[in-house]
């Protein structure tokens, strides 16, 4: 039977294959790391450290510290809250730490927040615990209408060089697609030192549960067409910047893989299709990729990397305006 070669590079690092497992609640467990190893990841992601997670740490230290100072019978402060003995950061660089020994795949850091503050110092502890790469996901929602896209902009240029100025490790910065130009924020973060871009960011919205009347999280997990926007973008973007391509989202199968590939990205990150089908679904794509390329002659990923981006396209039109007018025009209602 032929062989194919599924190595690709990513971040600078030598992987095994383009298949990473991105963040989610799958990493909290060091046997699933085992688990993601063995069923074919080539990399996992760790899940988030949020910035809220960081500041109540330190509140929390406060709070022990002063903790009873004024207790008597009636004091309610007397008492620790539920989840007075939870320290995620501690924990999280501890995390880290077991995940390393555990495995011999890349680990991959995350960090989750919106101002400068807590980046540089746990970004620090991070490639200290080990970490073999970060993940910067820059989550700022703007609801000042004083605040200008200019600013958000520089908000996160300023996060990722204060970032790459302090550690040694290789940054990826998890993107969202809501840029006035895409293309034009994408060279700033990688002048400004980002190793790769992670293409896209699925924010979750809020709903409203009308029996309660409040405001409650809602998550939906993704499906093969919520990888179109990344496709697209990676395509646009291959070989017109210098830093590493991660598709995520929309990843379900070996199909997705393959066209993300073609457009362009170093590696394909799963999350929605491991949490809906199982950790062991990764041997199915994975099988499934190298019997597409053996049937098609394809010998290894690099051959097909970006062999279908806007570059490469004959019709480099098919992922600009041109695609959008004839899309339209020849879609009929049955």
């Amino acid at each position: 039977m032929s062989t194919v070669d599924l190595s690709t590079t990513y971040l600078g690092l030598e992987l095994e294959s383009p298949l990473v497992a991105s963040a989610s609640p799958l990493s909290e467990r060091i046997d699933n790391y085992r688990r993601l190893e063995d069923a074919g990841a080539s990399a996992v992601v760790n899940y988030s450290l949020f910035e809220e997670e960081i500041n109540r740490d330190a509140d929390e230290l406060h709070h022990r510290l002063t903790q009873g100072t004024e207790s008597f019978a009636e004091s309610l402060s007397y008492f620790p809250e539920p989840d007075a003995f939870s320290l995620g950061p501690e924990q999280y660089l501890e995390h880290i730490r077991q995940a390393k020994e555990a495995v011999d795949i890349p680990v991959i850091a995350s960090l989750n927040g919106r101002s400068r503050g807590g980046w540089i110092a746990y970004a620090q502890l991070m490639q200290e615990a080990g970490a073999d790469a970060l993940e910067l996901n820059i989550y700022f929602l703007a609801t000042d209408p004083g605040t200008t896209g200019q600013e958000i902009e520089q908000l996160y240029v300023d996060i990722v060089r204060a970032v790459k100025q302090n550690v040694t490790i290789p940054v990826a910065v998890k993107l969202s697609p809501y840029f006035s130009s895409m293309a034009y924020m994408a060279r700033r973060l990688e002048r400004a030192g980002a190793d790769g871009l992670v293409l896209f960011n699925r924010f979750y919205q809020p709903d409203i549960d009308l029996d309660f009347l409040e405001v409650v999280p809602n998550v939906v997990l993704s499906n093969p067409f919520s990888g179109r926007l990344a496709l697209r973008w990676i395509a646009i973007l291959y070989g017109r910047i210098d830093c590493s391509l991660a598709a995520t989202s929309g990843v379900h199968a070996a199909a997705d893989a393959l066209k993300m590939l073609m457009a362009g990205a170093d590696v394909t990150m799963l999350c929605s299709a491991l949490l809906k089908n199982g950790i062991d679904h990764l041997r199915t794509i994975r099988k499934d990729l190298v019997d597409w390329m053996v049937e098609h002659e394809y010998e290894s990923v690099t051959q097909m990397k970006g062999s279908l981006s806007q570059r490469s396209c004959p019709d480099p039109a098919a992922f600009e305006r041109a695609n959008y007018i004839k899309a339209l025009r020849t879609y009929h209602m049955a």
